[in-house]
């Protein structure tokens, strides 16, 4: 199995957590607010659509809002594959950091 970068395990964890309201602008405002850090649209929406590609997300079109002009937005939704790769992610994670002695990072 192939492993996730960070940016997409981040974001496929991203549209797990936002179940039905994963799309591209919440995605981004999830993760800016979740790692502190600004994301672009644009780096969201390119890992997205390749993720989309690669059997990752299912892309689906929700309901045409008014804030949007009456226009759908195009969601997202996790597959099989996508949450076997971040389970598989999860596991090598925890094997990396077991054993290892505290960072005790910032403090002297």
């Amino acid at each position: 199995m192939d492993l996730l970068t960070r940016s997409e395990e981040l974001l496929l964890l991203a549209v797990w957590h936002l179940q039905e309201d994963a799309y591209g602008a919440s995605v981004r405002d999830y993760v800016s607010e979740k790692t502190g850090e600004d994301w672009s649209i644009g780096s969201v929406y390119g890992p997205l659509d390749r993720l989309a590609r690669r059997g990752y997300l299912r892309t689906f079109t929700g309901a045409p809002t008014a804030e949007r002009g009456g226009r759908s937005k195009r969601c997202f939704k996790l597959t099989s594959k996508a949450v076997a790769a971040l389970n598989h992610a999860k596991q090598v994670h925890d094997v990396m950091w077991t054993g290892l002695p505290s960072l005790n990072l910032g403090t002297r």
